[in-house]
Protein backbone atom coordinates (compact mmCIF):
# COMPACT_ATOMS: atom_id res chain seq x y z
CA UNK A 1 0.00 0.00 0.00
CA UNK A 2 1.70 3.37 -1.03
CA UNK A 3 1.76 6.05 1.64
CA UNK A 4 -0.97 8.03 -0.09
CA UNK A 5 -3.22 5.44 0.64
CA UNK A 6 -1.99 4.56 3.98
CA UNK A 7 -2.75 8.70 4.87
CA UNK A 8 -6.19 8.86 3.09
CA UNK A 9 -7.24 5.39 5.47
CA UNK A 10 -5.49 7.31 8.20
CA UNK A 11 -7.56 10.94 7.60
CA UNK A 12 -10.82 8.90 7.45
CA UNK A 13 -10.29 6.67 10.52
CA UNK A 14 -9.72 10.42 12.39
CA UNK A 15 -12.90 11.63 10.55
CA UNK A 16 -14.87 8.97 11.37
CA UNK A 17 -13.52 8.76 15.04
CA UNK A 18 -14.93 12.64 14.98
CA UNK A 19 -17.99 11.47 13.58
CA UNK A 20 -18.47 9.31 16.63
CA UNK A 21 -17.43 11.80 18.79
CA UNK A 22 -20.33 13.70 17.54
CA UNK A 23 -23.07 11.65 18.09
CA UNK A 24 -21.95 10.43 21.24
CA UNK A 25 -21.71 14.42 22.71
CA UNK A 26 -25.26 14.57 21.67
CA UNK A 27 -26.33 11.84 23.24
CA UNK A 28 -24.50 13.14 26.55
CA UNK A 29 -25.82 16.37 26.55
CA UNK A 30 -29.33 15.40 26.11
CA UNK A 31 -29.05 13.30 29.24
CA UNK A 32 -27.38 15.96 31.03
CA UNK A 33 -29.81 18.96 29.71
CA UNK A 34 -32.44 17.44 32.08
CA UNK A 35 -30.72 17.37 35.16
CA UNK A 36 -29.46 20.97 34.25
CA UNK A 37 -33.12 22.22 34.06
CA UNK A 38 -34.15 20.31 36.63
CA UNK A 39 -31.67 21.78 39.10
CA UNK A 40 -32.47 25.18 37.66
CA UNK A 41 -35.97 24.85 38.28
CA UNK A 42 -35.47 23.47 41.82
CA UNK A 43 -33.30 26.37 42.69
CA UNK A 44 -36.26 29.03 41.36
CA UNK A 45 -38.61 26.61 43.30
CA UNK A 46 -36.53 27.16 46.25
CA UNK A 47 -36.40 30.71 46.18
CA UNK A 48 -40.68 30.93 45.38
CA UNK A 49 -40.86 28.88 48.78
CA UNK A 50 -38.65 31.12 50.23
CA UNK A 51 -39.93 34.58 49.56
CA UNK A 52 -43.52 33.03 49.98
CA UNK A 53 -42.57 31.73 53.35
CA UNK A 54 -41.09 34.83 54.25
CA UNK A 55 -44.42 36.60 53.01
CA UNK A 56 -46.42 34.33 55.28
CA UNK A 57 -44.23 34.66 58.56
CA UNK A 58 -44.44 38.40 58.08
CA UNK A 59 -48.26 38.67 57.44
CA UNK A 60 -48.73 36.09 60.57
CA UNK A 61 -46.37 38.09 62.58
CA UNK A 62 -49.18 41.32 61.74
CA UNK A 63 -51.83 38.87 62.08
CA UNK A 64 -51.19 37.58 66.07
CA UNK A 65 -50.89 41.56 66.92
CA UNK A 66 -53.79 42.69 64.84
CA UNK A 67 -55.75 39.72 67.11
CA UNK A 68 -54.43 40.17 70.30
CA UNK A 69 -54.54 43.71 70.63
CA UNK A 70 -58.20 44.39 68.82
CA UNK A 71 -59.79 40.98 69.75
CA UNK A 72 -58.30 38.94 72.51
CA UNK A 73 -57.72 42.33 75.00
CA UNK A 74 -61.12 43.81 74.37
CA UNK A 75 -63.43 40.71 73.93
CA UNK A 76 -61.72 39.81 77.46
CA UNK A 77 -62.30 42.98 79.21
CA UNK A 78 -66.06 42.83 78.07
CA UNK A 79 -67.06 39.56 78.00
CA UNK A 80 -64.78 37.88 80.16
CA UNK A 81 -63.59 35.13 77.72
CA UNK A 82 -63.75 34.44 74.13
CA UNK A 83 -66.41 32.38 73.14
CA UNK A 84 -66.25 32.68 69.09
CA UNK A 85 -69.24 30.48 68.70
CA UNK A 86 -71.10 33.78 69.82
CA UNK A 87 -71.99 35.62 66.50
CA UNK A 88 -70.67 39.30 67.91
CA UNK A 89 -67.35 37.62 68.62
CA UNK A 90 -67.29 35.71 65.27
CA UNK A 91 -67.99 39.36 63.05
CA UNK A 92 -65.45 41.01 65.42
CA UNK A 93 -62.59 38.60 64.14
CA UNK A 94 -63.86 38.26 60.98
CA UNK A 95 -63.57 41.43 60.41
CA UNK A 96 -60.09 41.97 61.89
CA UNK A 97 -58.73 39.15 60.10
CA UNK A 98 -60.13 40.00 56.78
CA UNK A 99 -58.95 44.25 57.65
CA UNK A 100 -55.36 42.64 58.10
CA UNK A 101 -55.76 39.83 55.35
CA UNK A 102 -57.35 42.37 52.47
CA UNK A 103 -54.49 43.67 50.27
CA UNK A 104 -52.66 40.42 50.83
CA UNK A 105 -52.49 37.38 48.48
CA UNK A 106 -54.25 34.78 51.34
CA UNK A 107 -56.68 32.49 49.94
CA UNK A 108 -57.21 31.02 53.91
CA UNK A 109 -57.00 32.31 56.90
CA UNK A 110 -57.88 29.04 59.92
CA UNK A 111 -57.20 29.68 63.97
CA UNK A 112 -57.06 26.38 65.72
CA UNK A 113 -58.15 26.33 69.91
CA UNK A 114 -55.19 23.82 70.53
CA UNK A 115 -56.96 22.70 74.13
CA UNK A 116 -60.05 21.59 72.20
CA UNK A 117 -58.38 20.54 69.20
CA UNK A 118 -60.98 22.36 66.65
CA UNK A 119 -61.17 25.11 64.45
CA UNK A 120 -62.66 27.62 66.32
CA UNK A 121 -61.92 30.52 63.66
CA UNK A 122 -61.82 30.62 59.61
CA UNK A 123 -62.73 32.82 56.47
CA UNK A 124 -64.42 30.01 55.53
CA UNK A 125 -67.61 29.34 57.62
CA UNK A 126 -67.88 25.63 57.34
CA UNK A 127 -65.04 24.47 58.27
CA UNK A 128 -65.65 26.21 61.75
CA UNK A 129 -65.97 23.37 64.46
CA UNK A 130 -64.32 20.65 62.23
CA UNK A 131 -61.22 18.63 64.34
CA UNK A 132 -57.72 19.39 63.63
CA UNK A 133 -55.99 17.64 61.40
CA UNK A 134 -52.22 17.01 63.95
CA UNK A 135 -49.61 17.56 61.05
CA UNK A 136 -45.91 18.25 61.52
CA UNK A 137 -46.46 22.07 61.16
CA UNK A 138 -49.44 22.14 63.89
CA UNK A 139 -47.54 20.47 66.10
CA UNK A 140 -44.44 23.00 65.69
CA UNK A 141 -47.07 25.63 65.84
CA UNK A 142 -48.10 24.18 69.50
CA UNK A 143 -44.53 24.38 70.29
CA UNK A 144 -43.97 27.94 69.34
CA UNK A 145 -42.34 27.01 66.08
CA UNK A 146 -43.42 28.29 62.35
CA UNK A 147 -42.66 25.95 59.82
CA UNK A 148 -44.39 26.35 55.60
CA UNK A 149 -45.03 23.35 53.55
CA UNK A 150 -46.15 22.71 49.88
CA UNK A 151 -49.35 20.94 49.38
CA UNK A 152 -49.34 19.20 45.87
CA UNK A 153 -51.22 16.78 44.02
CA UNK A 154 -48.54 15.43 42.09
CA UNK A 155 -46.29 15.74 45.27
CA UNK A 156 -44.37 12.81 44.34
CA UNK A 157 -43.33 14.02 40.97
CA UNK A 158 -41.94 17.20 43.04
CA UNK A 159 -39.72 15.37 45.23
CA UNK A 160 -38.20 14.30 42.16
CA UNK A 161 -37.52 17.74 40.60
CA UNK A 162 -39.64 16.87 37.56
CA UNK A 163 -42.43 19.64 37.25
CA UNK A 164 -45.55 18.89 35.63
CA UNK A 165 -48.39 21.57 34.35
CA UNK A 166 -51.82 21.32 35.78
CA UNK A 167 -52.90 20.68 39.65
CA UNK A 168 -52.92 23.22 42.45
CA UNK A 169 -49.96 24.20 44.66
CA UNK A 170 -50.64 25.61 47.94
CA UNK A 171 -48.53 26.93 50.25
CA UNK A 172 -49.72 26.15 53.86
CA UNK A 173 -47.91 27.98 56.77
CA UNK A 174 -48.51 27.48 60.48
CA UNK A 175 -47.66 30.67 63.12
CA UNK A 176 -48.21 30.22 66.57
CA UNK A 177 -50.83 32.38 68.33
CA UNK A 178 -48.86 34.66 71.43
CA UNK A 179 -49.98 37.05 73.82
CA UNK A 180 -48.29 40.08 73.29
CA UNK A 181 -47.47 42.05 76.04
CA UNK A 182 -47.24 46.46 75.48
CA UNK A 183 -44.03 46.63 76.82
CA UNK A 184 -42.34 43.10 76.70
CA UNK A 185 -43.62 41.91 73.49
CA UNK A 186 -44.41 37.81 72.72
CA UNK A 187 -45.02 36.67 76.07
CA UNK A 188 -44.09 32.81 74.74
CA UNK A 189 -47.42 31.48 76.04
CA UNK A 190 -49.11 29.99 73.19
CA UNK A 191 -53.06 30.65 73.08
CA UNK A 192 -53.52 29.15 69.42
CA UNK A 193 -52.22 27.65 65.83
CA UNK A 194 -52.42 30.18 62.64
CA UNK A 195 -52.58 28.78 59.90
CA UNK A 196 -52.22 31.08 56.39
CA UNK A 197 -52.95 28.69 52.88
CA UNK A 198 -51.82 30.99 49.87
CA UNK A 199 -52.34 29.46 46.19
CA UNK A 200 -49.15 29.28 44.64
CA UNK A 201 -50.38 27.37 41.27
CA UNK A 202 -50.18 30.24 39.08
CA UNK A 203 -46.71 31.34 40.17
CA UNK A 204 -45.33 26.98 39.73
CA UNK A 205 -47.27 26.83 36.39
CA UNK A 206 -44.91 29.91 35.55
CA UNK A 207 -41.77 28.03 36.85
CA UNK A 208 -43.19 25.02 34.85
CA UNK A 209 -43.03 26.49 31.66
CA UNK A 210 -39.30 28.27 32.59
CA UNK A 211 -38.15 24.59 33.07
CA UNK A 212 -39.75 23.60 29.75
CA UNK A 213 -38.21 26.51 28.22
CA UNK A 214 -34.48 26.00 29.76
CA UNK A 215 -34.80 22.27 28.64
CA UNK A 216 -36.23 23.14 25.06
CA UNK A 217 -33.28 26.05 24.61
CA UNK A 218 -31.07 23.18 26.01
CA UNK A 219 -32.03 21.29 23.39
CA UNK A 220 -32.09 23.49 20.61
CA UNK A 221 -28.66 25.25 21.35
CA UNK A 222 -27.29 21.44 21.71
CA UNK A 223 -29.04 20.15 18.43
CA UNK A 224 -27.76 23.55 16.29
CA UNK A 225 -24.00 22.58 17.88
CA UNK A 226 -24.66 18.75 16.37
CA UNK A 227 -25.57 19.89 13.64
CA UNK A 228 -23.11 22.36 12.99
CA UNK A 229 -20.83 19.86 13.88
CA UNK A 230 -22.40 17.10 11.58
CA UNK A 231 -22.27 19.50 8.91
CA UNK A 232 -18.43 20.31 9.70
CA UNK A 233 -17.59 16.10 9.82
CA UNK A 234 -19.70 15.37 6.56
CA UNK A 235 -17.79 17.98 4.81
CA UNK A 236 -14.47 16.83 6.11
CA UNK A 237 -16.05 13.27 4.50
CA UNK A 238 -16.05 14.66 1.10
CA UNK A 239 -13.61 16.25 1.27
CA UNK A 240 -11.27 13.69 2.92
CA UNK A 241 -12.74 11.13 -0.23
CA UNK A 242 -12.21 13.84 -2.72
CA UNK A 243 -8.64 14.18 -1.78
CA UNK A 244 -8.71 10.17 -1.52
CA UNK A 245 -9.75 10.19 -5.55
CA UNK A 246 -7.69 12.61 -6.52
CA UNK A 247 -4.94 10.75 -4.55
CA UNK A 248 -5.52 7.68 -6.50
CA UNK A 249 -6.23 9.46 -9.73
CA UNK A 250 -2.01 11.02 -9.21
CA UNK A 251 -0.81 7.09 -8.62
CA UNK A 252 -2.20 5.88 -11.45
CA UNK A 253 -0.98 8.50 -13.33
CA UNK A 254 2.42 8.16 -12.01
CA UNK A 255 2.58 4.63 -12.37
CA UNK A 256 0.86 5.22 -16.21
CA UNK A 257 3.86 7.57 -16.76
CA UNK A 258 6.76 5.18 -14.85
CA UNK A 259 5.65 2.20 -16.97
CA UNK A 260 5.40 4.48 -20.49
CA UNK A 261 8.85 5.85 -19.39
CA UNK A 262 9.95 2.21 -19.16
CA UNK A 263 8.35 1.61 -22.50
CA UNK A 264 9.72 4.54 -24.38
CA UNK A 265 13.07 3.62 -23.21
CA UNK A 266 12.51 -0.04 -24.61
CA UNK A 267 11.05 1.45 -27.98
CA UNK A 268 13.70 4.01 -28.53
CA UNK A 269 16.18 1.73 -28.14
CA UNK A 270 14.80 -0.86 -30.13
CA UNK A 271 13.75 1.34 -32.92
CA UNK A 272 17.17 2.57 -33.36
CA UNK A 273 18.16 -0.68 -33.73
CA UNK A 274 15.47 -1.24 -36.59
CA UNK A 275 16.05 2.26 -38.14
CA UNK A 276 20.25 1.28 -39.45
CA UNK A 277 19.52 -1.79 -41.38
CA UNK A 278 16.01 -0.57 -42.53
CA UNK A 279 17.73 2.32 -44.41
CA UNK A 280 20.43 -0.05 -45.37
CA UNK A 281 17.58 -2.06 -46.95
CA UNK A 282 16.09 0.83 -48.35
CA UNK A 283 19.01 2.22 -50.12
CA UNK A 284 19.78 -1.39 -51.26
CA UNK A 285 16.72 -1.54 -52.71
CA UNK A 286 16.75 1.55 -54.55
CA UNK A 287 19.86 0.60 -56.02
CA UNK A 288 18.75 -2.43 -57.75
CA UNK A 289 15.86 -0.64 -59.30
CA UNK A 290 18.14 1.94 -60.58
CA UNK A 291 20.14 -1.05 -62.08
CA UNK A 292 19.91 -0.97 -66.06
CA UNK A 293 20.74 -4.19 -66.10
CA UNK A 294 17.57 -5.26 -64.01
CA UNK A 295 14.07 -6.78 -65.67
CA UNK A 296 10.98 -5.75 -65.05
CA UNK A 297 10.04 -8.06 -62.29
CA UNK A 298 13.38 -7.12 -60.70
CA UNK A 299 12.43 -3.51 -60.77
CA UNK A 300 8.81 -4.03 -59.08
CA UNK A 301 10.01 -6.01 -56.34
CA UNK A 302 12.58 -3.19 -55.79
CA UNK A 303 9.80 -0.40 -55.68
CA UNK A 304 8.12 -2.96 -53.49
CA UNK A 305 10.68 -3.12 -50.86
CA UNK A 306 11.35 0.61 -51.15
CA UNK A 307 7.62 1.32 -50.29
CA UNK A 308 7.34 -1.05 -47.71
CA UNK A 309 10.91 -0.09 -46.01
CA UNK A 310 8.96 3.45 -46.12
CA UNK A 311 5.95 2.81 -44.48
CA UNK A 312 8.05 0.81 -41.72
CA UNK A 313 10.32 4.07 -41.60
CA UNK A 314 7.04 6.06 -40.83
CA UNK A 315 5.94 3.54 -38.00
CA UNK A 316 9.72 3.66 -36.26
CA UNK A 317 9.13 7.30 -36.32
CA UNK A 318 5.83 7.62 -34.46
CA UNK A 319 7.76 4.99 -31.93
CA UNK A 320 10.57 8.04 -31.76
CA UNK A 321 7.89 10.30 -31.76
CA UNK A 322 6.23 9.03 -28.79
CA UNK A 323 9.31 7.66 -26.70
CA UNK A 324 10.94 11.18 -26.80
CA UNK A 325 8.02 13.66 -27.50
CA UNK A 326 9.66 16.57 -29.15
CA UNK A 327 9.89 20.01 -27.25
CA UNK A 328 7.55 22.89 -28.18
CA UNK A 329 9.79 25.19 -29.99
CA UNK A 330 7.19 28.35 -28.86
CA UNK A 331 6.93 31.11 -31.54
CA UNK A 332 4.18 33.78 -32.43
CA UNK A 333 1.55 31.80 -34.86
CA UNK A 334 -2.04 31.90 -36.15
CA UNK A 335 -4.45 29.15 -34.81
CA UNK A 336 -7.10 30.47 -37.65
CA UNK A 337 -3.80 30.23 -40.35
CA UNK A 338 -2.67 26.25 -39.53
CA UNK A 339 -6.04 24.77 -39.20
CA UNK A 340 -6.79 26.45 -42.80
CA UNK A 341 -3.64 24.92 -43.42
CA UNK A 342 -4.68 21.18 -42.80
CA UNK A 343 -8.31 22.06 -44.68
CA UNK A 344 -6.45 22.46 -47.66
CA UNK A 345 -4.54 20.35 -47.68
CA UNK A 346 -7.05 17.56 -46.85
CA UNK A 347 -9.20 18.94 -49.67
CA UNK A 348 -8.88 16.23 -52.37
CA UNK A 349 -9.56 13.66 -50.06
CA UNK A 350 -12.32 15.24 -49.11
CA UNK A 351 -13.55 15.82 -52.61
CA UNK A 352 -12.66 12.19 -53.19
CA UNK A 353 -14.40 10.45 -50.85
CA UNK A 354 -17.38 12.93 -50.87
CA UNK A 355 -17.09 14.48 -47.51
CA UNK A 356 -18.69 17.26 -46.78
CA UNK A 357 -16.57 19.93 -45.36
CA UNK A 358 -18.84 22.21 -42.80
CA UNK A 359 -16.43 25.36 -42.18
CA UNK A 360 -16.91 26.88 -38.64
CA UNK A 361 -13.64 28.84 -38.73
CA UNK A 362 -13.99 32.85 -38.50
CA UNK A 363 -11.11 33.36 -40.62
CA UNK A 364 -9.52 36.18 -38.44
CA UNK A 365 -6.03 36.36 -36.74
CA UNK A 366 -6.26 34.10 -33.84
CA UNK A 367 -2.84 34.53 -32.39
CA UNK A 368 -1.16 32.19 -29.91
CA UNK A 369 1.75 31.06 -28.61
CA UNK A 370 2.78 27.59 -30.00
CA UNK A 371 4.53 25.24 -32.41
CA UNK A 372 3.18 25.80 -35.46
CA UNK A 373 4.79 22.56 -36.92
CA UNK A 374 3.76 20.42 -33.62
CA UNK A 375 0.16 21.81 -33.71
CA UNK A 376 -0.11 21.44 -37.39
CA UNK A 377 0.60 17.13 -36.90
CA UNK A 378 -1.25 17.08 -34.10
CA UNK A 379 -4.66 18.37 -36.21
CA UNK A 380 -3.82 16.65 -39.21
CA UNK A 381 -3.88 13.16 -36.67
CA UNK A 382 -7.31 14.22 -35.92
CA UNK A 383 -8.82 15.17 -39.02
CA UNK A 384 -7.89 12.06 -40.69
CA UNK A 385 -8.97 9.85 -38.03
CA UNK A 386 -12.52 11.85 -38.25
CA UNK A 387 -12.15 10.86 -42.30
CA UNK A 388 -11.22 7.28 -42.05
CA UNK A 389 -14.64 6.83 -39.48
CA UNK A 390 -16.44 8.92 -41.84
CA UNK A 391 -15.37 6.27 -45.17
CA UNK A 392 -17.71 8.19 -47.79
CA UNK A 393 -20.04 10.71 -47.93
CA UNK A 394 -20.20 12.06 -44.77
CA UNK A 395 -20.24 15.73 -42.84
CA UNK A 396 -16.38 17.05 -41.04
CA UNK A 397 -17.05 20.35 -39.22
CA UNK A 398 -14.41 22.51 -37.58
CA UNK A 399 -15.10 25.54 -35.76
CA UNK A 400 -12.68 27.74 -32.78
CA UNK A 401 -14.32 29.44 -29.39
CA UNK A 402 -12.58 32.27 -28.34
CA UNK A 403 -12.96 32.41 -24.64
CA UNK A 404 -10.53 34.80 -22.10
CA UNK A 405 -7.36 33.23 -21.85
CA UNK A 406 -8.33 29.80 -24.19
CA UNK A 407 -9.36 28.58 -27.68
CA UNK A 408 -11.22 25.82 -27.74
CA UNK A 409 -11.34 23.83 -30.76
CA UNK A 410 -13.91 21.50 -31.82
CA UNK A 411 -13.46 18.83 -35.01
CA UNK A 412 -16.37 16.63 -35.48
CA UNK A 413 -17.81 14.15 -37.81
CA UNK A 414 -21.32 12.02 -37.98
CA UNK A 415 -19.66 8.67 -38.29
CA UNK A 416 -20.60 5.63 -36.28
CA UNK A 417 -18.78 7.34 -33.13
CA UNK A 418 -16.80 5.14 -30.57
CA UNK A 419 -17.96 2.39 -28.59
CA UNK A 420 -17.97 3.51 -25.00
CA UNK A 421 -15.63 0.99 -23.60
CA UNK A 422 -13.03 2.17 -26.40
CA UNK A 423 -13.92 5.58 -25.22
CA UNK A 424 -12.06 5.44 -22.18
CA UNK A 425 -8.65 3.44 -23.61
CA UNK A 426 -8.58 5.61 -26.86
CA UNK A 427 -5.41 7.94 -25.66
CA UNK A 428 -3.78 4.56 -24.42
CA UNK A 429 -0.27 3.88 -26.52
CA UNK A 430 -0.70 0.92 -29.05
CA UNK A 431 -4.53 1.26 -28.65
CA UNK A 432 -6.22 1.30 -32.17
CA UNK A 433 -9.83 0.27 -33.42
CA UNK A 434 -8.27 0.43 -37.15
CA UNK A 435 -7.55 -2.57 -38.44
CA UNK A 436 -3.89 -0.85 -39.39
CA UNK A 437 -1.46 1.55 -38.12
CA UNK A 438 0.65 1.45 -34.53
CA UNK A 439 -2.10 2.79 -32.55
CA UNK A 440 0.45 6.40 -31.38
CA UNK A 441 -1.35 8.68 -32.80
CA UNK A 442 -3.63 10.01 -30.56
CA UNK A 443 -1.47 8.97 -27.68
CA UNK A 444 1.39 11.43 -29.47
CA UNK A 445 -1.45 13.95 -30.02
CA UNK A 446 -2.22 14.34 -26.19
CA UNK A 447 1.50 14.82 -25.84
CA UNK A 448 1.51 18.03 -28.01
CA UNK A 449 -1.18 19.35 -26.55
CA UNK A 450 -0.53 19.15 -23.16
CA UNK A 451 3.47 20.34 -23.84
CA UNK A 452 1.43 23.36 -25.24
CA UNK A 453 -0.11 23.15 -21.72
CA UNK A 454 -3.39 22.87 -23.48
CA UNK A 455 -6.04 19.72 -23.01
CA UNK A 456 -7.92 17.55 -25.06
CA UNK A 457 -10.91 15.42 -24.42
CA UNK A 458 -12.86 13.10 -26.71
CA UNK A 459 -17.26 13.00 -26.53
CA UNK A 460 -18.90 9.93 -28.09
CA UNK A 461 -21.76 7.40 -28.79
CA UNK A 462 -21.27 4.46 -31.03
CA UNK A 463 -24.21 2.87 -33.35
CA UNK A 464 -24.73 0.03 -34.62
CA UNK A 465 -27.00 1.29 -37.37
CA UNK A 466 -25.22 4.29 -39.81
CA UNK A 467 -29.27 5.68 -39.73
CA UNK A 468 -28.26 6.36 -36.60
CA UNK A 469 -24.80 8.13 -36.79
CA UNK A 470 -24.20 10.35 -33.69
CA UNK A 471 -20.64 10.73 -33.98
CA UNK A 472 -17.44 12.07 -32.38
CA UNK A 473 -16.33 15.22 -31.15
CA UNK A 474 -13.05 15.76 -30.33
CA UNK A 475 -12.41 19.12 -28.31
CA UNK A 476 -8.76 21.16 -28.05
CA UNK A 477 -8.62 23.46 -25.75
CA UNK A 478 -4.92 25.52 -26.07
CA UNK A 479 -4.21 28.57 -23.95
CA UNK A 480 -3.77 31.73 -25.80
CA UNK A 481 -0.14 32.50 -24.17
CA UNK A 482 2.88 29.71 -23.78
CA UNK A 483 2.97 27.87 -20.41
CA UNK A 484 -0.56 28.45 -19.32
CA UNK A 485 -3.30 30.76 -18.58
CA UNK A 486 -2.64 34.49 -17.80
Amino acid sequence: MSLLSTNSETKGKQFRLVKFFAYASFVVLIIFSLPFSMVISQRAKDILMKSHETYALLLGENLNHQVFQNFVLPVTQQFGKMRLREKQQQALMDRIVRNTTHSFKIDLVNMYDINQGVIAYSTDPDLIGKKVRESLGYKKAVLGQNSSRLVSGGEGLWSTGIQRMGGEKKLRTYIPFMGVGPFLGDTGHVLGVFELIQDLTEEYESLVRFQYLIFGLSILIMGLIFLALLFIVHKAEKTIAERAREQRELENQLNHSERLAALGEMIAGVSHEIRNPLGIIRSTAELMGSMSTGNESQTKLSGLIVEESSRLNNIVTEFLDFARPQEPHFQDCDLDEILNKNLQFLQTELETQKISLKDGLSHQPMPLKADPHLLYRSFLNIFMNAIQSLKTAGTLSVSVREEKDDYLVTIEDDGGGIREKDLKKIFDPFFSTKDKGSGLGLSIVRNIIEGHHGRIWIESHHKESRAQKTGTSVFIQLPKVKGGRS
